[in-house]
């Protein structure tokens, strides 16, 4: 298993580190045992949260409302969780 990657019953923990205010979004890889995401939004009213969301649920073919995030919502460490997939599938969509 991944060490940004968990999975627990029909549920996935994705542990990400997120840079807003990015050019585009986009994943960079991994750093420091997380999911580093670029983010083309500001950490303003919630709209980087928003953009990480829809951009993780749109890359695992998920609808937005099965990716939630549940642990940072107000710093760059977050962890997301998704549901109705499992973590290969989590894996080979990402790519990293």
């Amino acid at each position: 298993m991944t060490a940004w990657l968990r999975s627990s019953g029909e549920d996935v923990s994705i542990a990400v580190l997120a840079t807003p205010r990015a050019s585009r979004t986009e994943l960079a890889g991994v750093a420091d045992g997380r999911l580093r995401i670029r983010v083309a939004a500001p950490p303003v009213a919630g709209a980087a949260n928003e953009e990480l969301v829809r951009f993780v649920a749109r890359t695992l073919g998920l609808a937005r409302s099965a990716v939630t995030v549940t642990v940072g919502a107000a710093g760059r460490r977050k962890t997301l969780v998704a549901r109705g997939i499992a973590a290969s599938d989590v894996r080979r969509r990402l790519a990293v």
